[in-house]
């Protein structure tokens, strides 16, 4: 006999089976992560294509100059003593945010290697190229109740380019900064001043100025489902002492977190900063996030280091925690409601992709400025064959 229950549970499968199908053609993705609890979906493991870096005046070069190497304070000895305050702001030079750089600095590594991308050609053509700040957002997307966001997406000889658009609320947000979270901020990135070296085996030299223009970028091959993805994110260091040296699982992020007193502080933490960790570390392949926690008077005294792939373990059986899964089942579905929507290949047409909490995204269309991202220096060389192959002689010459 069969089970109670089984011939309804059938049909609304019937019902629903086609209402599924249509859902990447609709106008709008929901975001409740009750849709999103399926299995974890395929994420092939990330592998990296290259890197670059910004110098200090924030000019690209396509090499690894500005790698960090990680040198934490010995773990026998007394515990740290960093005092994030120390330099700010005498010794800040904080990066321009009004300059909008978009794909930019990733897109020129790209022409510079696109002869050279595993799968040819071809590939490229098949794959969504972004940010890895990008694709965080999307994973943390069915839990965030604070931040909304815009993506501009563009279809270029197949492949498809996001790119992301700052709301105006965001606009209005960084520019009515108080000074308290402009010192915040400096003293994330002291801590990694304290915490590393500019040569393997060296020591942290914390006297210098923060200069935020300073980054290496690693550049990443993966697929989620069967979206290709090259992506690109910013890495703080490498440890020289890592088990492998084959980056991304040499890789280190460093964090920065409010000392916490109570349990109800470390639930809060595990809830909504850890999620956020998770996601940004766990794209690229990084295997661990070393945070430093701070004291009121700004002096980190407790290093904890959290393995990734141990984060979850942290909100397991909290019922209002996160779950991996749904992070990355949304993150899978937008791409194909992304995939799908951008239909027109046409470097100056921008399909601007938004959201609020609260509700699904939905899509405008839009033609040039100001939205249009992809620069003509990219177009333009792209459109040059690639690779251009060498012109048979005519028998005149």
């Amino acid at each position: 006999m069969e089970p109670r229950g089984t011939k309804r549970r059938a049909e609304k499968l019937e019902v629903a089976e086609p209402r599924n199908k249509l859902a990447y053609s609709a106008s709008s993705l929901p975001t409740e992560p009750a849709l999103y609890s399926g299995p974890f979906p395929f994420y092939r493991r990330p592998s990296e294509l290259g890197c670059f870096s910004l110098d200090a005046q924030r000019q690209y070069h396509g090499d690894a100059r500005a790698l960090r190497y990680y040198s934490p304070p010995p773990t026998n000895g007394p515990g740290p003593e960093f005092d994030l305050r120390d330099g700010y702001p005498d010794r800040y030079l904080p990066r321009d945010e009004e300059v909008r750089e978009g794909l930019d600095h990733l897109l020129r590594w790209l022409l510079e290697h696109r002869g050279q991308l595993e799968g040819g050609p071809g590939w490229l053509a098949g794959a969504i190229v972004t940010w890895r700040g990008h694709l965080t957002k999307l994973l943390t997307t069915p839990y965030e109740r604070q931040e909304g966001w815009q993506l501009a997406a563009s279809r270029f000889q197949g492949t498809l380019y996001l790119s992301e658009v700052e709301t105006p609320a965001a606009r209005a947000q960084r520019l009515a900064r108080p000074p308290l979270l402009r010192e915040l901020m400096y003293m994330g990135y002291k801590f990694e001043q304290y915490m590393c070296a500019d040569k393997p085996g060296g020591s942290p030299d914390p006297s210098g100025e923060v200069n935020t223009n300073v980054a290496f970028c690693s550049v990443l091959r993966s697929r989620l489902g069967n979206h290709p993805l090259l992506f690109s994110g910013e890495v703080d260091c490498t440890d020289p002492q890592a088990p492998s040296t084959q980056p991304p699982t040499c890789y280190v992020e460093l964090k920065t977190s409010k000392e916490m007193y109570s349990p109800g502080q470390w639930r809060s933490f595990y809830r909504h900063k850890l999620l956020k960790w998770w996601a940004q570390s766990f794209l690229p392949g990084v295997p661990k996030v070393v945070a430093g926690f701070r004291n009121p008077e700004g002096f980190v005294c407790s290093l904890k280091t959290f393995p990734t792939m141990e984060m979850f373990e942290h909100v397991r059986n909290d019922r209002d925690g996160w779950n991996p899964s749904v992070c990355m089942n949304f993150c899978a579905a937008f791409l194909s409601f992304a995939q799908s929507t951008v239909v027109q290949d046409d470097s100056r047409l921008v399909y601007l992709f938004s959201w609020e909490p609260g509700g699904p995204v939905t899509v405008s269309i839009h033609r040039d400025a100001p939205y249009a991202f992809l620069p003509m220096w990219y177009v333009e060389a792209m459109t040059q064959d690639l690779p251009s192959v060498p012109k048979t002689p005519s028998p005149t010459e």
